[in-house]
């Protein structure tokens, strides 16, 4: 079976997102020669992401589909300068994807039987609590427990401003301590920090809200701190967790190999698609790490991480966004059904690939925009900087 098309598709979300802001999607289509296609996904915040997939893929036309290893190989040594970035890898990641959801269609098997079999049949998943106050994210949390849900994640630190201020931080620990307050002592909480904070912020946070008892904090610090990590780990009792922001197995490895965090987090649609997440996870299992893939984006990412979680012996828990107004648009899109978590599981799914196939005419009507994701760290430093708040 030749690859015959490889083409990238990117559109605008149909609605906001959970946070207001804009976004646009990336899907890869590949074709053969067979009539058959795979679907994956490069979302990454640029639309530069669409032109790599091009490039990359017009030197795997004439190509066996099946040889999935030796294609990933030579996506990623393609160049001598451009390997490894974020496009590059989401572009790749993309097309790995739709290599891995051609296979399974073609062999009439899900792709979880092609990565070894799985080990589950339900995914334990997550809900939020996010809100712009203590109240709100307690109401929140209440509805996410309402639908089933026995974990929740939230990021406390939206719209405080600086996140060194003790202002901002005082305020995060009153949701987190407020959150546990409403969801009792038998739901997990997940706090994300998206690297806002500073060595002394970080390990201030975290002395605060032990008592809430939280099950992670997710990037606490940027993943390329792993220094203060390492000082950070030393500090609290708390599981920490990072990756979102890191690509390839080679970025990881010296984090696994000190054992600075307890879970990590490779993104399917940027770290390398399923091949490399693969053997990141294997390299985390060595290391007694735990997984859980990252997954704030579309529908195509989403079952790759679930196929990829239902065969792995150290996956924790999966990242998965049902928000109402971000992704309750999975059906425009799709013209197969989205499972829906129950009870706080995802079900594994069961149809031949990835188990979806895209309405290519909805995407035509839904152009991508300009992104709406200015950088958090230049924004809020711009809020401190004009309201003169001290550092600390």
């Amino acid at each position: 079976m030749k690859i015959t098309t490889i083409r990238a598709i990117a559109h605008a979300a149909p609605a906001p997102d959970m946070r207001g802001e804009g976004r646009n999607y990336c899907y890869v289509k590949v074709e053969t020669d067979e009539g058959l296609h795979g679907w994956g996904e490069a979302t990454c915040g640029s639309l530069a992401v669409v032109p790599m997939v091009q490039e990359l893929g017009a030197g795997l036309i004439g190509e066996n589909a099946f040889a999935i290893e030796l294609l990933w190989q030579r996506m990623y040594h393609c160049s001598h300068n451009i390997r490894g970035g974020v496009i590059h890898m989401a572009a790749l990641s993309g097309i790995d994807m739709a290599l891995w959801d051609l296979k399974g269609k073609a062999l009439g098997v899900p792709v979880y039987e092609l990565l070894g079999g799985a080990v589950r049949d339900n995914l334990w998943c997550y809900g939020r609590f996010d809100g712009p106050s203590p109240d709100a994210a307690m109401q929140h949390a209440r509805r996410s427990l309402a639908e089933g849900y026995t974990a929740l994640k939230g990021d406390p630190f939206v719209g405080r401003g600086s996140y060194l201020h003790s202002e901002a931080l005082d305020a995060a620990v009153e949701t987190i301590l407020a959150v546990r307050e409403a969801v009792g002592p038998n739901v997990e909480i997940l706090i994300e920090a998206h690297g806002r904070l500073s060595l002394e912020s970080a390990t201030r946070f975290a002395s605060a809200v032990r008592p809430a008892r939280p099950f992670f904090i997710e990037e606490p610090l940027v993943p390329e701190d792993l220094e203060g990590l390492s000082i950070l780990r030393s500090r609290t009792a708390i599981p920490l967790a990072t990756g979102e922001r890191l690509l390839t197995k080679w970025a990881f490895a010296p984090l696994l190999e000190r054992r600075l965090v307890d879970i990590v987090q490779p993104d399917p649609a940027h770290a390398g698609g399923l091949t490399e997440l693969r053997k990141i996870a294997a390299m985390a299992e060595a290391h007694h790490v735990w997984m859980q893939p990252h997954n704030p984006y579309g529908p195509v990412n989403t079952l790759a991480a679930a196929h990829l979680n239902a065969t792995l012996p150290n996956f924790m828990i999966m990242e998965l966004i049902m928000e109402a107004g971000m992704h309750d648009w999975f059906g425009q899109i799709l013209t197969t059904p989205f499972p829906s978590p129950r009870d706080g599981y995802f079900p594994v799914p069961t149809a031949p690939g990835l188990g979806l196939d895209i309405n290519e005419d909805v995407l035509a009507g839904l152009p991508p925009a300009r992104e709406a994701h200015p950088s958090s760290y230049l924004r809020h430093a711009r809020v401190n900087s004009l309201q003169g708040n001290s550092w600390s």
